[in-house]
């Protein structure tokens, strides 16, 4: 939601907003009486407020707004110490930029993703019907030989799963990216099952169709990452 006394301030948010892709106003306020009337019947992530308005300001709104993250924009620097002991996500300096709104914008999503619950599960269509994949569960997804389109997942059990056309790209989108990697062009590991590795393959913990430790060749293309990814 936004929030700027001044109507020219205000439309010209609300076209920056417009052009931030996944961003949505809500609503936009000139008034901080209406503001806080309305704030409790409707669902928002983040305010965007105008520090210096007539009545209350700014930063008396953002001291009523348990928990919202809040970016703060003014034509005064004097108000700087106050927004950021209140924990705003940023303070934005009028004449607003494009470039320093995004960069806002991106603070802000940073904080809500930090702060969002970690889901524990993804729904996936398979070749039995939609299932609910746990990622507790999941230790290895491969191309599968018969259709690339699909995707063979390996459970912590020894079971299957065929997951029907869906690209690697998908399910690293949706998978969490701290838990999975893809290590090749046909391969994503959980790197929970990680025993060794070396500059060019990766041992785990999974077992192959001999009975012994499966074994993965480590891609050029995907070593940095991975590399990344375990020595957090």
């Amino acid at each position: 939601m936004i929030l700027d006394d001044e109507l020219p301030g205000l439309t010209y948010l609300k076209m920056l907003c417009d052009q931030v892709p996944d961003l949505e106003v809500v609503k936009a306020f000139n008034s901080p009486d209406i503001f806080l009337r309305e704030k409790d019947a409707l669902e928002f992530d983040f305010c965007i407020l105008d520090i210096h308005m007539p009545g209350l300001d700014g930063l008396s709104i953002a001291n009523l707004l348990t928990g919202i993250p809040i970016i703060f924009t003014t034509a005064f620097s004097e108000y700087a110490a106050e927004a950021f002991d209140l924990e705003a996500v940023d303070y934005i300096r009028k004449p607003i930029r494009k470039e320093r709104f995004e960069k806002a914008i991106e603070k802000m999503r940073d904080r809500l993703r930090n702060a969002a619950p970690q889901k524990s599960f993804v729904q996936l269509n398979t070749d039995k019907g939609k299932t609910l994949l746990y990622f507790e569960n999941l230790c290895y997804i491969a191309v599968s030989a018969t259709d690339s389109r699909d995707k063979i997942v390996l459970l912590d059990d020894n079971q299957t799963l065929t997951l029907k056309n869906i690209s690697f790209d998908q399910l690293l989108e949706l998978l969490p990216s701290d838990r999975f990697c893809r290590v090749n062009k046909r391969e994503i590991i959980a790197l929970r099952c990680v025993r060794f590795f070396s500059h060019d393959q990766i041992e785990t913990t999974l077992p192959d169709s001999n009975g012994k430790f499966r074994t993965l060749t480590l891609g050029d293309a995907f070593r940095n990452n991975f590399l990344r990814l375990v020595e957090k």
